[in-house]
C-alpha cells in the first residue's frame, strides 16, 4: 500500500513506520519537527530509501494537498499532535493549532483531492489517532468508557483531540470522507521522549535525582506498549469499518506510585542497586485539573477485528528500560 504518515517522527509515529518499512508498502512521513520528534532516526529511515521523509506543517495546506497528489494515498495515518497535556495546560494555543487547525487543514486537503478525482473515495482511509482522555475522567469504581461515552474533556490537549474528533466526524458526515477514529491509552516503550511519565521515572533513577509524582500519586491510567497499540493501527487498516471508532486498551491499569515502584524494582535488579524506593519519590503540587482515571473498553476491536493486546505490562516495561539504559549511556533521552 502507499501510506501517509503525519506525525511520523513523532514517538508512536516512529515505531508504526518501523513495523511496515520491511513489509514493501510505499511510506512517506510528514513531521514539521520539534524538541520531541525523533529526527534523526527518520533521516536514517530516509537515507536508506525505506521512506520519503517531508518537513511539512501540518497547517501548511497547500503543501500537504501537493504530495496527496503526487502521492496517491491508500491511507493516510493521522499521528501529528501535540500531547503533553503539562505543555498543553501552559500553552493551549500551541495545542489547538496543530491539533485541531492541523486536523482541519489535512481533512481539506483530502477533500479537495477527492473531489477532483486525485484519489479515489472507495479506495482511500484515514485514520485519525485519538486519545482515551477525550472521555474525561472517572471515578475508582466507575464503569469503562465505550465508543459511545460521553466526550468530557479536561485539559487543553484533551479538548483539542476531542474537536479534532468532531472535525473527522463531521467531515465524513458531510463530505463523506472515508475515516476511522482510534482512542488509545496511555503509550510507553523505546524512542519516547524524556518529558513523559515512564522516561521521567527511568532517566530520574538513572540520573540519582528525585522522582516527581503528583499530588498523591494515586490516579490511574491503562498503559499500552507501543508495538500493540501499532498492531491495532494496521488491522484496523486492513479490516476497521469506514465511520467508526475503536477504542484500544493495554489492559493495564495502575496507579503512578505503584508505577514508580514496578519501575524502579526492575532497575534495582538490572542495575545491581538496592535503593530504597519510597526514598526515590518525591511528591509534587498536582496537575491543574488533573483527571483521576481512564479507563476504556477494547471489547469491540476485539471481537470485530481480532486485536489483543500481546505484552504485558511487566514485559513491556523491561523492553523499554533496556533501551532507556542503553541510550543513557549515549546521553540521549534525558529530560531536556
Amino acid at each position: 500500500m502507499k501510506i501517509i504518515v503525519t506525525g511520523g517522527a513523532g514517538f508512536i509515529g516512529l515505531n508504526f513506520i518501523k513495523s511496515l518499512v520491511n513489509l514493501k508498502h510505499k511510506i512517506v512521513c510528514i513531521d514539521y519537527i520539534n524538541n520531541a520528534s525523533n529526527y534523526n532516526e527518520i533521516k536514517k529511515l530516509h537515507k536508506l530509501k525505506k521512506i520519503n521523509f517531508k518537513k511539512i506543517d501540518i497547517n501548511d495546506y497547500l503543501k500537504i494537498k501537493k504530495i496527496i497528489i503526487n502521492f496517491k494515498p491508500d491511507i493516510i495515518v493521522n499521528f501529528a499532535a501535540e500531547s503533553h497535556v503539562d505543555n498543553s495546560i501552559k500553552t493551549p494555543k500551541l495545542f489547538f493549532n496543530s491539533n485541531v487547525l492541523g486536523t482541519l487543514h489535512l481533512l481539506e486537503a483530502i477533500r479537495f483531492c477527492i473531489n477532483n478525482s486525485y484519489i479515489i473515495n472507495n479506495k482511500f482511509k484515514l485514520i485519525h489517532v485519538s486519545t482515551d482522555e477525550v472521555y474525561g475522567s472517572l471515578k475508582f469504581k466507575e464503569k469503562k468508557s465505550n465508543e459511545f461515552s460521553q466526550y468530557k474533556p479536561n485539559s487543553p490537549y484533551s479538548a483539542s483531540k476531542a474537536s479534532s474528533d468532531h472535525i473527522v466526524r463531521s467531515y465524513f458526515k458531510t463530505y463523506q470522507i472515508p475515516s476511522i477514529i482510534t482512542h488509545c491509552t496511555n503509550n510507553y516503550g523505546p524512542w519516547q521522549n524524556g518529558e513523559k511519565f515512564i522516561p521521567t521515572i527511568i532517566n530520574s533513577y538513572l540520573q540519582n535525582i528525585k522522582i516527581p509524582i503528583y499530588g498523591n500519586g494515586k490516579n490511574i491510567r491503562d498503559w499500552i506498549y507501543v508495538d500493540d497499540h501499532n498492531s491495532a493501527i494496521r488491522k484496523i487498516m486492513k479490516r476497521g469499518k469506514i465511520g467508526d471508532v475503536y477504542n484500544i486498551s493495554g489492559k493495564n491499569q495502575i496507579n503512578n506510585i505503584k508505577l514508580v515502584s514496578m519501575i524502579c524494582s526492575i532497575l534495582n535488579k538490572k542495575t545491581s542497586s538496592n535503593r530504597n524506593i519510597s526514598n526515590l519519590m518525591q511528591f509534587v503540587d498536582d496537575r491543574k485539573g488533573h483527571d483521576l482515571r481512564y479507563d476504556i473498553s477494547s471489547k469491540k476491536i476485539e471481537r470485530e477485528l481480532d486485536f489483543f493486546p500481546k505484552y504485558t505490562l511487566n514485559n513491556g516495561l523491561n523492553i523499554t528500560i533496556d533501551w532507556y539504559i542503553q541510550n543513557f549511556k549515549k546521553n540521549e533521552f534525558k529530560k531536556k
